[in-house]
């Protein structure tokens, strides 16, 4: 039986990060992630799981992001019985994150609902609930960083540090075949160096196959060292403060809100910035804190200071504290999760804000396609939250020294060490373009063209020797979406997008006809083309 190697998810996109590699011995998932974006992909975390629960002899998460673990209890209420391995950060992350995941898509799904009922539409169910994650983390078996364990016969793993958040490892694994030992890297994400909290990335060892992230892959981010960061973070605030509104940061709950707060708090302590009110609105990010504490030795928390123990600082736990937020209509700062803006409290303050013209909404991190948080910092004039037409006439900023993502330069020389041994080199976690430009900077590095493979949405390659070298030859994997299903999701430029477009628009041109006579003109003329398409 041949070892192959297939792709579910971050094909071509950002999110759902999911392989299953299967050998002689049985089957193993590398991350298990939901899709966020656009709706076409978000309609794959309601399938079944692409594997069967029943062979997998183990999953290996490579760190607790949702894009990571997001389906893993989806394919434990599927009947996945046996261990997922992970750092102890990871799990110690996730045993909050994945409860907090299921309760958020079931208040969505209970908000969708009520309006389904009065269109007279189906119900929907959510993906899956707050008591099926809590008991999905009991499958969790914690492993340290640099010990190996083998969650199959025949296969050894060891989890390294990547350097993106807390817990966050790459994995090399190295299986037992009759041409010998076979090499696998799995990146995960890896971060950039001289984070205010992470350690950096260590390099990889040899190996003869590596998965590659490539969410910064056609860009290099210009360097700057903390001072520098928080002198543009001190720039933006203030800027944002004099504008007379509040400022709406959406902020990733893990590792992003802590590294935020804390340049903020020490802004304020040197009197960089007034010591105006700071809103916490994510009791998820809070309970993280509590983890990185508890990790405190792999963290540089005692220089970093408490980021939640300032006066000026309120974090709020009940949806009645967050709806207290909107009664503050100037001089604060609105820290809120979740990070691409799709789902949570962050919602409900951009519905507060994006109309006025005062307010600014500042982003600090990466906002794939098709993501609420993508349409807003692309420009778009209205965007709908809740089923409700909002126009943005916020001002929007953003700022990308808050990344855990390594850009081009980082991964290149992140992965050069392996260069010279790779049969091919699998770029994964990111979009066309960001694919495209790795490869190229590979390519500049020396490495061959024809062993940087992009694979697309379960597309499946044979891991075999020829002649003495190891080559991957793809194999038809199929696909649960086509051709131009792919092209449209990777661009969040899909059916529904268009939809809510042509929707948002033909709300504006009626709310702005000369008068009724108009309004009718321009609905007789939707109505000609909607029956010149599919007459009654």
């Amino acid at each position: 039986m041949a070892i192959t190697l297939q792709f579910f998810g971050a094909a071509g996109t950002v999110t759902g990060s999911c392989m299953r590699l299967t050998t002689p011995e049985g089957e193993i998932v590398v991350d298990c992630g939901l899709f966020q974006g656009s709706k076409t992909l978000q309609e794959l975390n309601y399938r079944e799981p692409p594997v069967s629960p029943s062979r997998v002899a183990a999953v290996l998460l490579t760190h607790a992001h949702l894009d990571h673990t997001g389906l893993f209890p989806k394919l434990v209420v599927a009947g996945f019985r046996r261990r997922a391995y992970a750092t102890p950060g990871t799990c110690d992350l996730s045993r909050w994150m994945l409860p907090d995941s299921g309760a958020i898509q079931e208040a969505e799904v209970e908000r969708l609902n009520r309006r389904r009922d009065r269109r007279g539409s189906g119900r929907v169910e959510p993906i899956y609930t707050r008591a099926d994650a809590e008991a999905a983390v009991e499958r969790f078996a914690p492993t340290p960083f640099d010990e190996a364990f083998s969650p199959l016969p025949g296969v050894t793993a060891v989890f390294r540090r990547a350097g993106h958040i807390l817990g966050a490892a790459f994995v090399e694994t190295t299986i037992d075949t009759p041409d010998g030992p076979l090499r696998l890297t799995f990146s995960g994400d890896i971060g950039p160096p001289g984070q205010t909290l992470q350690r950096d990335p260590v390099p990889p060892a040899p190996a003869d196959f590596a998965v590659l992230e490539s969410t910064y892959g056609d860009r290099v981010r210009e360097r700057r060292d903390e001072e520098q960061r928080r002198d543009r973070l001190r720039g933006e605030i203030t800027d944002a403060l004099a504008a007379g509104g509040n400022v709406l940061i959406p902020a990733f709950a893990v590792e992003r809100t802590q590294e935020l707060l804390h340049d903020l708090l020490t802004l304020m302590r040197r009197g960089r910035l007034p010591h105006a009110p700071v809103f916490l609105d994510s009791p998820l990010a809070h309970r993280a804190t509590e983890v990185f504490r508890k990790h405190q030795r792999e963290l540089d928390l005692d220089s970093a200071g408490d980021p939640f123990g300032a006066a000026n600082v309120s974090v709020t736990r009940t949806p009645d504290e967050s709806k207290a937020i909107g009664r503050v209509k100037s001089g604060a700062i609105i820290v809120a999760g979740s990070g691409m803006c799709e789902a949570g409290r962050i919602k409900y303050h951009l519905k507060d804000h994006l109309w006025r013209p005062q307010s600014t909404v500042l982003f600090i991190g990466y906002q794939a396609a098709g993501t609420l948080g993508r349409l807003i910092r692309d420009g778009a004039p209205t965007v709908r939250i809740h089923g409700e037409t909002v126009e943005v006439r916020a001002r929007v900023r953003a700022i990308g020294d808050y990344s855990g993502h390594g850009d081009r330069d980082d991964l290149v020389n992140w992965i050069r060490p392996t260069l010279p041994t790779l049969g091919a080199l699998f770029l994964t976690h990111g979009e066309p373009a960001a694919r495209d430009g790795l490869s190229s900077a590979l390519q500049a590095a020396g490495f061959a063209a024809d062993r940087v493979v992009q694979p697309r949405l379960d597309s499946c390659y044979a891991l075999e020797k020829r002649d003495g070298v190891w080559r991957a030859a793809m194999i038809d994997g199929g696909c649960r979406l086509d051709a131009p299903q792919v092209e449209a999701a990777t661009r969040g430029r899909d059916w529904q997008s268009d939809f809510a477009e042509i929707l948002l628009d033909l709300e504006h041109r009626l709310d702005r006809a000369a008068d009724d006579r108009s309004r009718r003109k321009i609905l007789r003329d939707v109505r000609r083309a909607l029956d010149s398409v599919e007459p009654r």
